[in-house]
């Protein structure tokens, strides 16, 4: 899914909005601080590494962002193979060994591909650790347990670059829109971001509210859970950038906008 680009502004702070000086002399342009070059380029290597895509309008691609159709299956069949094996087998070790080579065989795709091994690297491992804790603690749904710490820790860190207005989309949206970080001496666009941000802490926190309690009834629960996570993965994740993304778009500067 790719977010609407219609006419909608790139979002680029224009330099410097008074007239010139009476004499003709052009207006030397405000010296940013020294530091600001600096937090730039990490605002937009953030933004790279969280693998934020632009689309050929310069907006945000959000099925690109989201690792595309081979990422979000990546992140989705270790998950579902686990779920149908030990719904067949009853046996958790086998389950275990076949959500892990469902994640292995990604990475060999990637291999064949030459394509960056990152993100099934990552993926691997925490399928590695998800079956650890279930083969250790005995419950197939300790599987999916490791993901609500994920989600904990995610709602704590942008909740925290809210209060600190650093707000996680701006970095990431003000990269693609070529903001930078400009748009933190606009109160609007800081509180803009600070809205869509909060957006996507909604996102994670509605897996926790839906996903705990069927956590909570044991292996009663676990195909509920399993079905939630699918549905609650990827698919959520994108509808909340994107509205994360309609909410902060820039307002329009002049007929041209």
């Amino acid at each position: 899914m790719t977010a609407p680009h219609g006419n909608e502004p790139d979002g680029t702070i224009e330099p410097g909005n008074g007239s010139p000086p009476a004499n003709g002399t052009p207006r030397p342009a405000e010296t940013a601080p020294e530091s600001a070059p600096g937090i730039a380029a990490l605002a937009a290597g953030y933004a790279e590494k969280a693998g934020l895509q632009r689309n050929k309008h310069g907006h945000v691609d959000i099925l690109k962002s989201a690792g595309g159709v081979q990422g979000i299956a990546e992140s989705i069949l270790p998950g579902l193979v686990f779920l149908i094996a030990f719904t067949i087998t009853r046996e958790l070790p086998v389950s275990l060994i076949a959500a892990l080579a469902a994640a292995a065989v990604f990475t060999v795709v990637r291999l064949v591909q030459k394509r960056p091994l990152t993100q099934a690297l990552a993926g691997i491992a925490g399928v590695a650790i998800s079956a650890w804790l279930a083969n250790t603690t005995g419950k197939a749904e300790d599987f999916y347990v490791l993901g609500f710490y994920t989600n904990a820790a995610y709602i704590a860190g942008m909740a925290l670059s809210v209060v600190l207005k650093w707000p996680i989309t701006g970095l990431l949206f003000g990269f693609v829109r070529n903001e930078g970080i400009e748009w933190r001496k606009d109160p609007e666009r800081l509180r803009a971001y600070s809205i869509a941000t909060w957006v996507v802490v909604g996102v994670l926190a509605l897996r926790l509210v839906v996903q705990v309690p069927l956590y909570l009834q044991g292996e009663a629960g676990l195909a509920a859970l399993a079905t939630m996570r699918l549905i609650m993965g990827a698919p959520l994740y994108i509808l909340g950038l994107w509205v994360a993304w309609l909410l902060s778009r820039p307002a329009g500067r002049g007929p041209a906008a």
